[in-house]
C-alpha cells in the first residue's frame, strides 16, 4: 500500500519487516474515547491516536453521525488490512482508528525486529530536548498549551497556526496566525513544532514540505506513535509520541473519557525519538 504519504510509507515498512506475521494479527479490543482512540492487538500490543471528534457532523444519534463509525459492535471481526485501509483513507473517525492500529503494529515491529538508526528516550516530552532560548523563530502548529506557555515565559518570537482561535488564551492571540497564512508563516520558522493531529487531517506532508532547509522540526502527540522512519525521511528531527505499557488499563481510561493527564504513567508513557547522528 504505497500511496506516497507518511502513513503509506509506514505501512510499507511494516509489511517489509513483519511479513506474513502481520496478517495473523487481529484487533482484540478497540475504544473510541472522547479525546483519544486506542486498540489492543491479539499480540498484546497497544496503539493510540487522537479522536477527531469535531469531524462528526452532529453530536446526536442520527444517520449523519452513525456513518462516521459504521462498524461499531463488529470491529473485532475486521481484518488488519481493513483497518489499514481506513488509516490510508479520508474519513476522519475511521482514519483515527486505523492510525491506532498502525501505532500498535509499530509497537509489535519494535519488539520483534528493532532497527538501528534512532534513539528512544522514555518518560520525556519531546520539546524538553530543545533549548527554547536557542530556538530562534518558532512556529507552533496547533494550540499546544505547554509549549506556548514556555515560549511566552522565555520571550521567544513565535507564531501559532491554529484552525480554531477560540482554543487560544487572550495573551496568546497576538501570536495567532490563521491557517490561510500557513505557506508564508511556516518557512519563517527556525524551529517548527507540529501537532500529530495533522497526520489525521492530511496536512502534515504539506507542512513538512514548507519547512525551510536547516529548520529543526518536531512532530508530537499520541497520533504520531508510529515507526518514525517515514517522518525522519521527510526532515523531522524529533518525534514525540507514546508507548502503550498497559493496553487494557489505557483502554479502560479512554472508555471513561480520559485524556493524557489520566493515562500518562498508568497505561502509557511519553517517548521522544531522535534520528541517530551516527553514519
Amino acid at each position: 500500500m504505497m500511496d506516497g504519504t507518511i502513513l503509506g510509507d509506514t505501512v510499507r515498512i511494516l509489511e517489509e519487516r513483519l511479513g506474513e506475521r502481520m496478517d495473523d494479527v487481529r484487533v482484540e479490543r478497540a475504544v473510541v474515547g472522547i479525546f483519544f482512540t486506542g486498540v489492543k492487538l491479539s499480540t498484546g500490543h497497544g496503539g493510540i491516536c487522537a479522536t477527531p471528534i469535531k469531524s462528526i457532523p452532529e453530536a446526536v444519534c442520527c444517520p449523519s453521525s452513525a456513518k462516521a463509525m459504521p462498524h461499531s459492535g463488529r470491529l473485532r471481526e475486521r481484518t488488519i488490512r481493513a483497518f489499514i485501509a481506513d488509516a490510508l483513507g479520508d474519513r476522519p473517525m475511521r482514519k483515527a482508528l486505523g492510525i491506532a492500529v498502525v501505532s500498535a503494529l509499530s509497537a509489535l515491529c519494535d519488539d520483534v525486529c528493532p532497527q538501528p538508526g534512532y534513539t528512544v528516550t522514555r518518560g520525556i516530552d519531546a520539546v524538553d530536548l530543545l533549548t527554547i532560548q536557542e530556538s530562534g523563530n518558532v512556529v507552533v502548529v496547533g494550540a499546544l498549551t505547554p509549549y506556548l506557555r514556555a515560549l511566552k515565559q522565555a520571550g521567544q518570537p513565535f507564531r501559532v497556526l491554529e484552525m480554531d482561535p477560540r482554543t487560544l488564551k487572550p495573551d496568546e492571540l497576538p501570536f495567532y496566525a490563521p491557517v490561510e497564512e500557513t505557506d508564508r508563516v511556516v518557512p519563517w520558522a527556525d524551529t517548527l513544532i507540529i501537532t500529530g493531529t495533522t497526520l489525521i487531517n492530511g496536512t502534515l506532508e504539506h507542512l513538512l514540505d514548507l519547512a525551510r532547509s536547516g529548520a529543526t522540526v518536531v512532530v508530537l502527540g499520541p497520533s504520531v506513535s508510529i515507526l518514525p522512519d517515514a517522518l525522519f525521511a521527510r526532515g523531522v528531527e524529533i518525534v514525540g509520541g507514546n508507548v502503550v505499557t498497559d493496553p487494557n488499563r489505557l483502554l479502560d481510561i479512554l472508555a471513561e473519557g480520559g485524556s493524557g493527564y489520566h493515562f500518562f504513567g498508568k497505561g502509557a508513557d511519553r517517548i521522544a525519538v531522535q534520528r541517530s547522528s551516527a553514519p
